[in-house]
Formats: C-alpha cells, structure tokens, sequence
C-alpha cells in the first residue's frame, strides 16, 4: 500500500540547512581554504543525511528519496563533461602553447593601471559573443589569470574581474543557455526579456567597470619589472611563441559563436591543443614525457595523452611560472566533481520531500508590495543558488512559483524573468559549492571567497534590481489585452 506522505514544516524544513550552515562553518574554521577538498563536501553530506531521515519521518520510502538523489544528481551530468573537458583543455592549451602565448602578449600590451578594467571589458565582448560564463573563464580567463600573476597583480581582484565580464555576456547573450531559460519560466520571449534586462544590467556594469578602473589606478604598482623580464624570458624558452599560436582560442570561439553545444566545442578545442602540442611544441612534449627508448612519434602521442588526463607540469626554474602553467587535465578535475554531486544531492533531497518548496512558499507569505515581491524573487533564486547549488534551479523553481503571483498583481512577466537572472544567474558563481562557484574557482585557481567581494558585476545587479522594485521604476504592467481571463 502507498504510505501516507506529510507536507513538512517550516521548522522541520529548516533543519538540514541549520544543519548545513553549522556544518560548513566548522569545515571553514578548521580547515580554512582546505575547506573545499573534502570538508565541505561531506558536511554537506551530513545535511543531506538529516534531510534523509526527516524524508523517512515524513513518509517517504528510501526508494523514493534515492530515485530523487539519482534524479538530482543527472542534472548536473552536463556541468560534469564540461568540467572534465575543460581540464583537458587547459593542459592541452598549455602544452601546446596557448595559454602561454596569451600570456605573452597579454604582458605586453596591459597596463596594471588598466588591467582589472580591460580583463572584465575583454570577458564582456567574449562572453557576449559565445553566452557562455563557463568558456570566457576556461579559455581567455585562465590566461588574464596568468597575466596577473606574473605582474604581482591581485588575483582575487583578477577573478572578480574575470567573472562580473564573464556573466554580463551570460546573461545578456541570446546564445546562453540561461538568457533562453528565464523569459520561457517566466512567460515572456526573448528579446523583450533582453531589452528589459538592460535597465538593470547596463548601470551594473559600468559600475563595475569603474571600480575596477578605480582599483587599477590605487592599487599597488608592481615593483617588479626585472622579474617580469625574466618570465617573459622563459616563456619564449620554454615555448615556441606565435600569433598563430592563439588560433586554438579563435576555433573555439567560432564554433559556440555558431551555436556548437558547449562540451564538443571544448572537447575540438583540446585535441586541436594537442595536435598543436605536436606541431609546434616538439621539445616541451618530449621534456614533460621525459627520456624513453621509445619512437619520438609514440612519445609525442604520450605526451599530448599525459596532458589530456593528467595535464602539464613545467620545469623552468621560475617557481612562479611554474607553479602558473603547472595545471590542467581531467584529474585536476575530480575533486570539483565530489563537491558537485556531493551539492546536488542535498538539493536533491530537500525538494524530494518538499522542504525547497515550503521554505520558498513561507517567503512568498510575506510579500505585501511589489517591491518585497521582487526582493523575494531575488531573495528566492539566491537561496535556491545555496541549497540546490544549480543556476538552473535557481531559475526554474522561483519561476514556477512566482508566476502566478506576478500576473495576479497585474504585473507583466518580463520583470519576472529580469529577477531570475539579475539574482539566479549572477549570484551563482559566489556560491562555493554551486557548480558555478566551484567550476570558476578550479578553472581560475582562486577560491570562491577570495573573489567573491570583487564581483561587482554579479553583487550589484541584485541591489539595482531591488532598488527598482522598491522604487517601481521600469516595472512594466500588464496591459488589459495581456491579462489572463480570470
């Protein structure tokens, strides 16, 4: 016979993720930035543990709870290929002279005065183009990253830069997946869902723009310009250094410009990294395989395969460089992965057994205006960022909730739709253990919360969005002919 299910309360609802916030602030203070290499991922665990057992009070069967976790866990087998594939990527891109020829260049021609400003300007124009936050961080972010090293520039400030560009593109970008998902949750098409955006989105941006100016000119100057010589130096030693070097970056770039999913435009870009690995990078190959009787032409073929997996490691003799271009592979990428699937199910369970909902439906009790309904809206999708850890949930689940509120209040949904994403899209890479969060932190090689305070981008967003709520200014109404027949 079906076993009688009980809708859970606020306070049973509540609990996993008290649970959660204890557990992962006793992760933090005992491991402090080893939090994420397995710390955080069983605390998480642990709360999706309590979820389990509330599950099994509630009513639920064991069987139910696993098909949900399973569930959960499948959504994020998208995020996971990409991941592996951007390890590849970027050992590829290394080997074969990519990353390092970026780089090169990059110390070349940015000023550290303008730096944080034209990092963030460049991932606009490249996200913009392509709709994908994933693939600005994996492809031009990694080597602002590099640039900002080797000039003893701020990488916290280097990320935030990195990824308040990456998301604009993100979110404004008909080619992005979540600029496509909002306006559909929401009742609304796509352009008009784009055009409304720019109320928010426009001064968000230049504000960043500006800080980023700002910080350029008073932060610290490099006093190091004999060093940067010397890396410049052993780059060019270390690697055949050519414009043609970068047309890897431009392959990938045309083909998600031309609407290639994601993971098989990464994955083109890998082996083509390698096949320039091969091509013009003979002598870095053959040092990172090391001697072997074996052929030359296995040895290379071993060489690209080690990057592939395991990815490069460079010997220079400049700790810093090394430490920089010593990255890469898919199995840099496992313990990302753990955090994931590790995030997913806890989310997975708690909207299983209807604690996401309940927890949602009592912010919703305490909306009055149209402001608190925003703010709830973006409050919602902010929450939904921390407890399931998906952008897409993030998204979805406020919209199917709010829908009906918003055309209750004769509101039109485009403002709906601006909401998810100025709070869903953007605030899901401050999140540690989002897949968001923890993809930009393993890709750029800074911690989530070493970035997080300089995204301007994705922190004022929210505030403006808020602010125009509150404010009702470019709150669209629903005209008589959009209303819904009651």
């Amino acid at each position: 016979m079906p076993r009688d299910k009980r809708a859970p309360s606020l306070a049973v609802s509540s609990l996993p993720v008290l649970v959660l916030i204890g557990l992962l602030a006793s992760s933090v203070y005992l491991f402090g930035d080893g939090s994420s290499g397995g710390p955080n991922q069983i605390a998480l665990m642990l709360a999706a543990g309590v979820g389990i057992v509330l599950g099994l009070r509630l009513g639920f069967s064991w069987k139910e709870l696993e098909q949900g976790i399973v569930h959960g866990i499948s959504l994020s087998m998208a995020a996971v290929l990409i991941l592996l594939v951007v390890g590849s990527l970027i050992g590829t891109w290394i080997l074969g002279g990519v990353v390092p020829t970026m780089i090169y260049y990059g110390l070349k021609i940015l000023s550290p005065s303008i730096f944080y400003a034209a990092a963030c300007v460049i991932c606009c124009l490249v996200s913009l183009a392509t709709g994908s936050s994933w693939t600005t961080a994996s492809t031009i972010g990694i080597a602002l990253v590099g640039i900002a090293t080797a000039q003893d520039l701020s990488l916290g400030m280097t990320a935030g830069a990195i990824i308040s560009g990456a998301y604009f593109g993100d979110k404004m970008s008909p080619l992005s997946d979540t600029t496509n998902l909002a306006p559909a949750m929401a009742g609304t098409d796509l352009f008009t869902h784009i055009r409304h955006m720019m109320w928010t989105t426009t001064p968000s941006i230049l504000l960043a723009i500006a800080g980023f100016v700002v910080a350029g000119f008073l932060g610290k100057r490099p006093e190091n310009a004999q060093n940067l010589d010397e890396i410049l130096g052993t780059l060019d030693a270390s690697f055949r250094i050519s414009p043609w070097m970068l047309l890897p970056a431009l392959l990938v770039l045309v083909l998600v410009v031309r609407k290639m999913p994601a993971f098989p435009a990464l994955l083109i870009g890998a082996l083509v990294g390698g096949v320039f690995a091969v091509l013009f990078q003979q002598a870095t190959v053959l040092a990172l395989v090391g001697a072997s009787d074996l052929p030359r032409g296995v040895l290379l073929l071993k060489g690209v395969w080690i990057s592939l997996f395991d990815g490069f490691r460079l010997e220079s003799g400049n700790a810093a460089l090394d430490e920089l271009l010593s990255r890469g592979g898919m199995a840099s990428m496992l313990n990302t992965i753990w955090l994931i699937l590790s995030a997913m199910m806890f989310g997975a369970v708690l909207e299983t057994t209807g604690m996401l909902e309940r927890i949602a439906g009592s912010i919703l009790s305490l909306v009055r205006g149209t402001g608190s309904l925003i703010a709830a809206t973006l409050g919602t999708a902010l929450g939904m960022n921390v407890l399931a850890s998906d952008q897409y949930i993030a998204i979805v689940l406020p919209g199917r909730m709010f829908r009906a509120e918003f055309a209750r209040r004769g509101l039109h949904p485009k403002n709906l739709s601006r909401a998810l994403e100025d709070a869903g899209t953007l605030t899901s890479a401050l999140v540690p253990w989002n897949t968001c969060g923890a993809f930009m932190a393993q890709t750029l090689g800074v911690a989530t919360f070493a970035y997080l305070p300089y995204c301007f981008f994705n922190l004022l967003n929210p505030l403006v969005s808020a602010a125009y709520g509150f404010t009702g200014f470019t709150i669209a109404k629903l005209d008589d002919s959009e209303r819904e027949p009651d």
